[in-house]
């Protein structure tokens, strides 16, 4: 196996076999041996151990953690808004619209005999008028969109005339008197009418005026606002031969 006369190298190719061969090995005989690797020193080399996992995995657990963190963030802002908005609400909502009924001119009232369009007859009214509102904003934070629902001048429970204040926009801390035509013509009062008396002879005739006055204030833009409805109700008297406008008191009618 080792020629004579190279003596250095076969040393160094023991060495360098040796450690270049290790575990199972088949023996001239035949039979199954084992050898351990053994280094330059001689000493014998042991098995490294393979960690499992990679350095990969650690970077994707501090990923996950970042998004916890930025989800975590998200949500506290969220509620942290929602609380403030809450806030907001709650201090805007006290303040609601104060509405007080001014006056009602009546431009034409008439009360006759005719009869409907099927040809009934029955005693039935034209009224054309002018009714007069002064709205209140007292909220200090924001402004108010008034509205309001059909205006109605009834006679026993009949509406006969009827108008609808339009839209607008009022600012903070403010007064406005806004006037509403109302109208009906040729009203039928079928039995409600007996006790009417006719615009020729005069007299006296009981009226009651209903609506209701919607207000929307929007605090922080359309995220908090704030709604009031207020219904307001008045019963009033009118004289076909007094053209004067009815005047209304304080305490004349009843908001709701």
């Amino acid at each position: 196996m080792e020629s004579p006369t190279h003596p250095s190298f076969g040393r160094h190719s023991r060495s360098s076999s040796g450690s270049r061969f290790s575990g199972t090995f088949w023996s001239s005989s035949g039979r199954k041996g084992n050898r351990k690797r053994v280094n330059d020193k001689g000493w014998p080399e042991c098995n490294v151990i393979q960690e499992e996992g990679s350095y990969d995995d650690l970077d994707e657990d501090k990923g996950l953690s970042r998004r916890c963190q930025i989800i975590l963030a998200l949500l506290s802002f969220v509620m942290l808004f929602t609380v403030f908005c809450l806030i907001i609400w709650g201090a805007a909502r006290p303040y609601k619209a104060e509405v007080v009924v001014k006056s009602l001119s009546m431009d034409d009232f008439y009360a006759g005999e005719g009869s409907d369009s099927t040809g009934v007859p029955t005693k039935m009214v034209t009224v054309n008028c002018s009714l007069k509102i002064n709205v209140y904003n007292p909220a200090t934070m924001f402004g108010i969109h008034v509205t309001s629902g059909p205006i109605n001048l009834k006679y026993s429970e009949i509406t006969i005339a009827t108008g609808q204040l339009k839209k607008y926009y009022q600012p903070r801390k403010s007064h406005r008197t806004v006037a509403v035509i109302l109208h009906g013509d040729k009203v039928p009062l079928y039995g409600a009418g007996a006790g009417l008396a006719l615009s020729s002879t005069g007299g006296a005739v009981p009226f009651t005026l209903e609506f209701e006055i919607i207000s929307r204030g929007y605090v922080v833009g359309k995220l908090v606002k704030v709604k009031h409805r207020k219904l307001v109700s008045c019963p009033l008297v009118v004289d076909s031969r007094n053209t004067k406008p009815i005047k209304f008191k304080q305490n004349s009618c009843t908001h709701i």
